[in-house]
């Protein structure tokens, strides 16, 4: 199993004016995906999103720079709004990216789980499940026959047998989609033959395995081997010395972050209560010592057998010094054991 981290470089917004926050954040990201190169990590997941509180609107640029500081990292975003961007400069960017890092460029598409990208850049709400499906044809489209691309758009542009570069350093990108549990998601990647990224940010882990079983059944279904699917499962995360440390050095951040999203989604107050539940055995957080995350993606692993394990590191405004020491704790500490136990 692929063990790596995740983050959406979440920020205090910006003055009127000032991009220094940004700025630091970006800077913070940076030494964030060199710790994680130097630990052996498998793989660097950075987001997108269009909002004053998180600092990456832009993942390609960011693993671009990422790969100059790296030496054997996968890079991807996680995710890319493919339903907001144009297939053929993801796919451009993308590439770009996979030369400068000798080949280790991913893309993780998904519909996003905030809407500001839509009016940004001119896109219609009414058709947001219409756009990820035609725009993701395409670009498994372009992926697979780079060299002359012809299409016929509704929602996207023609294309007159054009070539499109440059070409990847790998044969192929690889291509995830990333979903939070709808079961058409499943349907979808298994249908594709896409490998499947899977978020649980809430609630119990036990609770998607049907999820993860309609995804493989439809795969079996196509005339696909199950046991070749890659899928992977993201979680919350947060590697303390100990379990104590959670509550003083996690909690207060991470029930800001869960607080602020939740005021837009009418949400109620986070509590320490749900907190506590959501970190006990089976619940979705993966926090605590590293004999207690461990514990928690060896769970997460016989419930799923999943192929990889993306952590969410970074969340809310937790400091980057702490940030830094969790990774450092999950790279030194969990992952080892975690590779041990599975062998």
């Amino acid at each position: 199993m692929e063990l790596g981290l995740c983050t959406f470089a979440d920020m205090l917004p910006d003055k009127p004016g000032s991009g220094a926050n940004a700025h630091q954040r970006i800077s913070d990201l940076l030494e964030e995906i060199k710790l994680a190169d130097e630990l052996g990590l498998d793989v660097f997941g950075v987001g997108e999103h269009h909002r004053p509180d998180y600092s990456v609107s832009a993942p390609a640029i960011i693993l671009a720079a990422a790969a100059s500081v790296t030496k054997n990292i996968k890079l991807s975003s996680a995710v890319t709004v493919l339903s907001s961007d144009d297939p053929v400069r993801v796919f451009q960017d993308f590439s770009t990216v996979d030369h400068l890092s000798g080949g280790r460029a991913e893309i993780m598409v998904g519909r996003g789980s905030f809407i500001e990208s839509f009016p940004l850049f001119g896109y219609d709400l009414n058709d947001y499940n219409e756009l990820f499906t035609e725009k993701l044809a395409l670009l498994l489209q372009i992926n697979q026959d780079n060299e002359q691309v012809s299409w016929k758009g509704n929602l996207t542009p023609s294309i007159d047998n054009r070539g499109v570069y440059p070409h990847p350093y790998q044969d192929k990108l690889p291509i995830w989609i990333a979903a939070g549990g709808t079961p058409a998601s499943a349907v979808r990647a298994a249908t594709l033959g896409l490998p499947l990224t899977l978020a649980i940010i809430g609630g119990m882990p036990e609770q998607f395995v049907p999820f993860a079983k309609l995804y493989r059944d439809t795969a079996r279904k196509k005339g696909d081997d199950p046991a070749k699917l890659q899928f992977a499962v993201n979680s919350h995360a947060y590697v303390t010395e100990n379990s104590q440390a959670a509550n003083t050095e996690f909690y207060p951040y991470y029930a800001a972050m869960m607080n602020a999203v939740g005021k837009d989604r009418g949400w109620s107050a986070f509590t320490e209560e749900q907190f506590n539940f959501a970190r006990s055995p089976k619940g979705a957080l993966v926090v605590g010592s590293p004999e207690e995350v461990i514990d928690k993606i060896l769970y997460e692993h016989e419930l799923f057998g999943n192929t990889r394990f993306i952590a969410q590191s970074s969340l809310g405004t937790l400091p980057h010094k702490q940030v830094m020491k969790s990774i450092e704790l999950f790279g030194t500490k969990v992952a080892p054991a975690v590779r041990k136990a599975l062998l």
